[in-house]
């Protein structure tokens, strides 16, 4: 087929992404193909299908993938080799984790992948762990703790401190493993289920920690049936967010969980929603994983990482410059962009309103920045529709580097941009009212921006807007008096209601306002 064809086949499949890279990840539970767009500093998932083959299953009993197994695994790749091909991705790393490195047909296994025209890395445990460990500290700059990576095959464990990695460690503790360490005629099963944990933990000479004076730093878990787990947590606790990245937990709300869940089954997990079979399977022996974790590591609490090892490889492959810039705004930026709020219009209208409702106590530059695009890029919505989408993307969608008060505040501003101020409940019960109200005139200004020239360049460079002497004052150039018409008037005594302020607009001429001389 001729290449421009096939190119224009493509065009519009992913609403204005183009698919850059992929990656196969074949696990000892799944195997995956995740195909990303967008930034790669908060890459867009556009593709992400995975077959469960449990690859691991038979490992511990006779050391080798099943046949079964392999067969189902070989099915999906398949698959994934002709979608890789159908959309021209030539950038694909394939890796293989602890079912594909342990078995003794592995090799076999891997010279099957070859023949389908992939070249699969095998892992070893301290890889995986580093590489998950790179995901975490891409999702949260700054990160210091230790990660735990659960997997079918593993348990990978290593420490985090400004961006440095300690020593990793893999262990058999996969989520297919567990319950080997089961002793069904026991009178305390759990309990001696989560001494032996323990011991193999002690015995791998991993700790956090040997320093005088250590502060306990958190537990990051990646991985998805820890995901699950947070999943529970949430819908136990009726948290108002849907997304378990950057779900955080005190060690005793930890702890509590843990033990919650160790006294459920299979059967009472799974009509759960949002909580898979396969998951509901593994949850209440990972639960026993966790007690022991918080009893040998004694972290100050767990925050929950959709991102691990995936995002781990794309992390390490950008260079310095890109690993520096903020993951928010990088996701952000490719989502409003795709929405008409280019970067470029964001920024001119939060240098214009900056003067007036800077970030102050609860807020910074860069979430007023991010709420700015999402404001912008609300009023691409239909306006019968525009409020609870646009506040779903503040609440529900994976921004990475934001908390829940912040996504709170995010809300606030997108809905203050259409002049809605009476917030949802669940907004509300995530932030005070003090950084809400702060979010809130970030909003009203830039509904004042956008609505004082149509967004329009031109009406920006020709206005101000300031306060002075307990004043919020707008500023405009004699050749653009006329902006100041009734929608404008409105929304200055809006927001200068909210900030508590008297109002007025100043005429000057061109070379004041340029000269910022005027009075």
């Amino acid at each position: 087929m001729n290449l421009k064809r096939k190119r224009a086949d493509r065009d519009g499949v992913f609403a204005g992404n183009t698919p850059e890279r992929a990656i196969i990840d074949i696990g000892s539970n799944t195997v995956r193909l995740v195909i990303y767009g967008g930034s790669m500093r908060a890459p867009t998932v556009l593709v992400n299908e995975k077959v469960t083959a449990k690859l691991g299953r038979d490992i511990a009993e006779n050391g080798t993938l099943a046949d079964e197994a392999v067969a189902l695994a070989m099915r999906g790749l398949e698959r994934f080799a002709l979608l890789l091909d159908d959309l021209e991705i030539e950038d694909v790393e394939t890796v293989a984790t602890a079912a594909v490195r342990e078995a003794s047909n592995g090799p076999k296994f891997v010279e099957r992948l070859e023949l389908l025209g992939f070249k699969p890395r095998i892992l070893s445990g301290e890889e995986e762990a580093c590489l998950s460990a790179s995901g975490v500290m891409s999702a949260f700059p700054g990160a210091s703790g230790s990660v735990a990576d659960l997997g079918g095959g593993s348990l990978e464990l290593v420490s985090i401190k400004a961006d440095i990695l300690g020593d990793p460690v893999s262990l058999p503790l996969g989520a297919l493993r567990l319950p080997d360490y089961r002793e069904e005629n026991s009178k305390t099963p759990d309990s001696d289920m989560c001494k032996r944990l323990e011991k193999v933990v002690r015995k791998s000479g991993w700790e956090l920690s040997s320093e005088e004076g250590f502060t306990p730093e958190p537990l990051y878990l990646v991985g998805g049936t820890w995901r699950a787990m947070a999943v529970f947590a949430m819908q136990m606790r009726g948290h108002p967010l849907s997304d378990p990245h950057g779900f955080e937990m005190s060690l005793e709300e930890a702890e509590q969980l843990a033990e919650l869940l160790t006294a459920e089954t299979q059967e009472s997990l799974k009509g759960r929603r949002r909580i898979s079979s396969m998951r509901a399977e593994k949850l209440p022996d990972a639960a026993i994983l966790l007690q022991a974790l918080l009893a040998q590591l004694s972290p100050s609490g767990v925050v929950f990482s959709s991102w691990g090892l995936r995002e781990g490889l794309l992390y390490d492959r950008l260079p310095d410059h890109g690993k520096t810039q903020d993951p928010l705004l990088a996701g952000v930026s490719v989502f409003a962009t795709q929405r008409g709020a280019p970067p470029t219009l964001a920024t001119r209208i939060a240098a214009w309103t900056v003067n007036a409702v800077p970030a102050r106590k609860h807020g910074s530059e860069r979430l007023r920045l991010a709420a700015t695009m999402l404001a912008l890029a609300s009023m691409h919505i239909e306006p019968n529709i525009r409020l609870p989408q646009a506040i779903d993307w503040a609440m529900h969608k994976r921004w990475i580097a934001v908390d829940g008060a912040e996504r709170a505040m995010l809300a606030a501003s997108i809905a203050a941009n259409g002049n809605a101020l009476d917030l949802p409940s669940d907004v509300q019960s995530l932030a005070s009212e003090e950084a809400l109200e702060e979010a809130i005139c970030w909003g009203l200004a830039v509904r004042l921006a956008r609505r004082l020239g149509a967004r329009s360049a031109r009406s920006l460079r020709v206005s101000r807007l300031l306060v002075e002497n307990g004043h919020l004052v707008l500023r405009l150039a004699t050749s653009h008096a006329a902006l100041f018409g009734v929608p404008t008037e409105k929304d200055m005594k809006l927001l200068a209601g909210r900030l508590g302020l008297e109002w007025s607009v100043d005429i000057v001429s061109d070379e004041e306002l340029i000269a910022g001389t005027a009075q």
